[in-house]
């Protein structure tokens, strides 16, 4: 049996052909590699030797994979493109570099952009990326160490977890709503002003209707005034006295102690859910991701004690 040293081409030959069949052009090919067109096509041509089929078609000034030289090709760019993605994980874990953190727009917002500064007095040899989407991404797939999930641990078992916040909701307007149509003085009350109403369309969200059944108001009827698919413009429409919305603890506290937002009823509903930062099992986090996955962990256990 032929080892597998004389029986794959070399890296250099494989590089080659999958550029050359990627562009359809051994002159384009040469000119990404920094190499004449000549020289693509000699490495070709000894591919072709050794495996003892032709790959290319070659027509005046134009080349295209044969039907043996498509299949090598599907095999040779995804072998290849995993290769880069190991290589690039672990030059990322050697040196270091900048960390990506995935989050909601309003997690980075409200929760993240008020601490931003600690950050960077607490780790100034850390760059920091926050990468926001409207719904929560595969970071595995992605090659992003970290991110802010919420919900149960058991949600997510191909990662690992530490916890930031509970999950606790209460309703929020903004001073200028106060002042202009005063605030509610009890929770059926509450069901006759404009509330804001979150259609989340990617991730899991309270509504008013679990809200109003928590304090006890099953037969409330919350008429939304307006809906809006993005917490970060719900709390801005609060903060501009637009109506009054539901608000999460752990990003509205800050909004509150300022004054922007003023709480409305003593009743939280709390769902028993959290918030998390995660991060892949089995792939090792950079330094760098570490030392942010613990100084987010530890801004959780501040909350907790």
């Amino acid at each position: 049996m032929q080892s597998l040293r004389h029986l794959l081409p070399s890296a250099g030959s494989l590089i080659v052909f999958e550029a050359a069949g990627r562009l359809s052009s051994f002159t384009a090919a040469g000119r990404e590699l920094g190499m004449t067109q000549a020289a693509v096509s000699y490495a070709v041509r000894g591919l072709e030797r050794q495996l003892g089929v032709p790959l290319f078609q070659r027509r005046h000034r134009q080349v295209r994979l044969t039907e043996a030289g498509e299949r090598f090709f599907a095999d040779v760019s995804l072998g290849l493109s995993h290769i880069r993605k190991s290589a690039e994980d672990l030059r990322t874990l050697a040196v270091g570099g900048h960390v990506t953190l995935s989050a909601s727009t309003a997690f980075a917002s409200f929760w993240m952009m008020p601490r931003l500064q600690q950050f960077r007095d607490e780790l100034p040899g850390v760059d920091l990326r926050i990468q926001t989407a409207d719904r929560d991404l595969d970071i595995a797939a992605e090659g992003i160490p970290l991110a802010i999930r919420g919900g149960y641990p058991k949600d997510w078992p191909d990662y690992d977890s530490l916890p930031l916040a509970e999950e606790e909701i209460f309703p929020v307007a903004g001073s200028t709503y106060a002042s202009h149509f005063g605030l509610p003085r009890s929770v059926a009350e509450l069901a006759s002003h404009r509330l804001i109403h979150l259609e989340e369309p990617y991730r899991e969200a309270a509504s008013w209707s679990e809200w109003f059944l928590s304090a006890g108001a099953s037969g409330a009827v919350a008429n939304p005034s307006l809906l809006i698919n993005d917490y970060a413009l719900v709390i801005q429409a609060v903060m501009e006295g637009q109506g009054i919305a539901l608000g999460w603890k752990h990003l509205a506290e800050r909004l509150l102690a300022s004054g922007l937002l003023v709480r409305i009823t003593d009743h939280t509903l709390v769902t028993g859910k959290g918030f998390h930062v995660v991060w892949p099992k089995h792939r090792e986090l950079s330094a760098g991701a570490r030392k942010v996955r613990d100084w987010l962990a530890a801004q959780g256990l501040k909350r907790f004690r």
